[in-house]
């Protein structure tokens, strides 16, 4: 993929779907307005994928040899089956992070890991293109894809929740700055979990919590 330039077009106007716009045309890809271009992403919520997929291969849309990604963590690449069966090649590429709309994105697209999927005579496809975006490719089999998203979910959207709560306490009991104060504490918190890896949690030792 290096020593071509592809012409790309993104569905979906969201932040993920901007900020790989973005990416690919920092590395001289073209984008274009229509989908008959050598490489279409899917940057749509997964509950749309399935009939957005099976709506274009209806409307002739998917043609052989066409690059066609989705960025779902749910899905591996077997949700593009109506695409595979036009010629098309199948990917599914994940950016493991939270994207925020914001310039930020870009720059943590470049430290992020990318999960990817493929058949495995696209696999190396699947892994240029994560590298091309700048992140680090993962490769996640199939089946395991269900607790890629559990743990994705879990990591995500809980830690969001009790990051959220924690500035709650303190600001409802008239403190100042509480982003400030959580921010060192939440920083710190993650990179011990990181470094000690996991452990069974047991609620009735104190110390696991300390």
């Amino acid at each position: 993929m290096t020593d071509s330039r592809l012409t790309f077009h993104v569905v979906g106007a969201g932040p993920v779907g901007q900020t790989i716009s973005l990416a690919l045309a920092a590395v001289q890809h073209i984008p274009k307005d229509s989908l008959d271009a050598d490489l279409v992403i899917l940057a749509i919520p997964g509950e749309e994928l399935e009939t957005t997929v099976e709506g274009y291969a209806k409307a002739g849309i998917w043609r052989a040899g066409q690059l066609v990604a989705h960025t779902s963590p749910e899905f591996g690449y077997g949700i593009l089956e109506p695409a595979l069966k036009a010629g098309a090649i199948p990917l599914a590429i994940h950016p493991a992070m939270r994207f925020t709309g914001t310039s930020m994105d870009l720059p943590r697209l470049r430290d992020a890991r990318i999960a990817v999927a493929a058949p495995n005579v696209a696999l190396p496809i699947a892994q240029a293109l994560a590298i091309e975006i700048g992140g680090e490719p993962v490769v996640i089999p199939e089946e395991a894809r269900a607790a890629y998203a559990e743990s994705f979910s879990v990591a995500s959207e809980f830690s969001a929740m009790v990051v959220s709560q924690a500035i709650g306490l303190l600001e409802a009991a008239g403190i100042e700055n509480a982003r400030s104060i959580i921010g060192p504490v939440v920083k710190s918190s993650v990179d011990r979990a990181l470094n000690e890896g996991h452990f069974a949690l047991d609620p009735n030792d104190a110390e696991t919590f300390e």
